[in-house]
């Protein structure tokens, strides 16, 4: 067991270091195309960037307001929903269906709409079985490209109000979305590639029916999954080829495909921290937002992971590895845990392990994670201005401490961006609770019907399942049931409020900010880069989830671990 410990705990400090590398290596692509400026593929993607707006109808140099710039976002992702949710009804009768999959009920094609528009990847059914290979391609695989660069979109939106000054404009919308997508493609492809040299298919084929030796039959089931799966990863969707997701052997075959594909998970949004600090011309503000965020995720790393290696059984004669109940043998204790804080941190979803199995605690951290908002590290995107809202609260709290203005990055912050910043924070909030309470007052008929286990592990599920819906997470307990019309609809309303909300919110902050001078520092200014506002932020973040959840987590998983 010591030697079990020791070694996931290298894994996780060498995991770490190659993430942070990798993450600093994409803020500075991310920078560039922020600032418009050429990449290494810059000469092969120009031509077809300007096709591109000439397709549109829309000139690209021409900046728009923030009315403009939200209700382009608002439309793109309407018309997006609209698309994938006829197609998922539609596929029966579309191309690439080897399997002869029929069309999805209405309710649940919407709330698998409304998941994949909204980059939360919540799943009500079983990829492979009920998904045409057109589905998955020209349904779910764009929407995971186009749902991650409106966040990275919206970001960049958000940026741009703290580096303008006195300015009605935060950039052009079809501009931020073609490049960010132009220039992620090549890395999806190699990505993808790789995934394939491990053994993750990438076919047209149909699934491979056998005979087992005792007369059971079954089936393998392959499709193009490696695109997919990449794309997923990298720009935090989530949602899996196959039911059993990143658990499947086709989907995540080798040490080195799960390394990959948890690497990828929070590579960007670690790297958009870095892009944030050099748009604003001082790394440290990027830098100190990190380190709030690295300090949280690595506090419940090593508590996930220490109840999951002593909350194995204890049987006399039987050497104990942990609780590894719900985990792949080829992955163990260790890599399961990391991957569970990894995918509810980063707005993920995926999962390598059965999550319910997870010990109470350990299970837990994986719904704090998304409580605090999926700011540590959150969305592509999303995580990071939602994690500066986080940092406009705490300079706001530090002002009234001290009786002075608040200011952040040179901007000081008003009433309206108050207003915005409890947007983009307390929607998440009302959704899951009042979700989650409205789930709970069904009949009790209902809820024996959907709910696989009892008492607080059955609440527990319910919690989960909103609080993966409402934060644009998407992973789930797999004991409740949520292919019904009320999950699916309830669900749905969860995820459009609090993926849209906040989204309107940051682009309606970063016009007002951007409209404001740039006010020089001065002695009593706050810093905003040192330890103790590092501190400051991480209480922030932490209270405000503990007050909003904590009644709900003594009812759940605390209990759970009490009994």
């Amino acid at each position: 067991m010591i030697e079990r410990i020791i070694f996931a705990t290298v894994q996780d400090i060498l995991f770490f270091a190659l993430v942070i590398f990798a993450g600093w290596l994409f803020g500075k692509a991310f920078y560039k195309i922020y600032k418009g400026k050429d990449l290494c593929t810059s000469k092969i993607f120009a031509p077809i960037e300007k096709s591109v707006y000439k397709a549109l109808g829309v000139d690209h140099r021409e900046e728009m307001t923030v009315k403009q710039y939200a209700l382009s976002v608002l439309w793109f992702s309407f018309f997006g929903l609209i698309l994938l949710w006829a197609m998922l009804m539609c596929q029966a009768w579309l191309p690439f269906n080897p399997n002869d999959i029929g069309n999805m009920r209405w309710d649940t094609a919407l709330n698998t709409a409304i998941s994949f528009v909204t980059n939360t990847n919540w799943q009500a059914y079983s990829g492979e079985i009920e998904l045409s290979y057109f589905s998955q391609m020209m349904g779910l695989t764009v929407q995971n490209f186009v749902s991650g660069a409106v966040g990275i979109a919206v970001l960049f939106a958000l940026i741009r109000g703290f580096t303008n000054r006195e300015k009605g404009t935060i950039g052009n919308f079809w501009q931020d979305m073609t490049k960010i997508i132009m220039y992620m493609l090549p890395i999806c492809f190699f990505g993808s590639l790789i995934l394939v040299s491990q053994g993750v298919p990438q076919t047209f084929n149909g699934a491979v029916y056998y005979s087992g030796v005792e007369g059971a039959n079954g089936a393998l089931y392959l499709g193009p999954g490696a695109s997919q799966i990449m794309i997923k990863q990298i720009f935090t969707n989530g949602g899996g080829f196959y039911g059993a997701n990143s658990a499947y052997p086709f989907e995540n075959p080798t040490a080195l495909s799960n390394l990959i594909q948890c690497g990828s998970i929070i590579a960007i949004p670690i790297g958009l921290c870095y892009t944030f600090g050099r748009a604003v011309k001082e790394s440290k503000q990027g830098t100190a937002l990190l380190k709030a965020m690295s300090v949280i995720f690595i506090i419940c790393l090593v508590v996930c992971t220490t109840f999951e290696f002593l909350g194995g059984q204890n049987l006399e004669g039987v050497v104990s590895f942990g609780n590894m109940e719900g985990k792949e043998s080829r992955f163990g204790v260790g890599s399961s845990a990391l991957w569970a804080v990894v995918t509810t941190s980063a707005s993920n979803g995926s999962v390598n392990a059965m999550m319910d199995s997870f010990t109470p605690i350990g299970g837990m951290i994986a719904i704090f994670l998304m409580m605090i908002g999926e700011v540590i590290y959150g969305g592509v995107g999303s995580g990071l201005y939602g994690m500066i809202a986080f940092a406009i609260l705490t300079v706001f709290i530090s002002g009234l401490m001290v009786g002075r203005t608040p200011e952040y990055v040179g901007k000081k912050i008003n009433a309206f961006d108050m207003k915005m910043v409890c947007l983009i924070i307390l929607p998440s909030v009302l959704c899951t609770l009042i979700g989650t309470a409205a789930t709970v007052l069904l009949p009790v008929e209902l809820l024996d019907e959907w709910c696989t286990n009892v008492g607080a592990h059955s609440f527990t599920e319910i919690l989960y399942a909103f609080v993966s819906q409402s934060n644009n997470n998407g992973s789930a307990f797999a004991g409740f049931f949520g292919a019904t019309p009320w999950t699916n609809l309830v669900g749905g309303a969860c995820m459009l409020l609090n993926r849209f909300i906040p989204i309107v919110a940051a682009v309606a902050l970063g016009g007002s900010l951007g409209k404001k001078k740039i006010t020089p520092a001065s002695d009593g200014t706050l810093n905003t880069t040192n330890v103790m506002f590092v501190g400051l932020l991480v209480g922030v973040v932490l209270i405000i989830a503990a007050l909003s959840y904590f009644p709900a987590l003594a009812l759940g998983p605390i209990a759970e671990q009490l009994a």
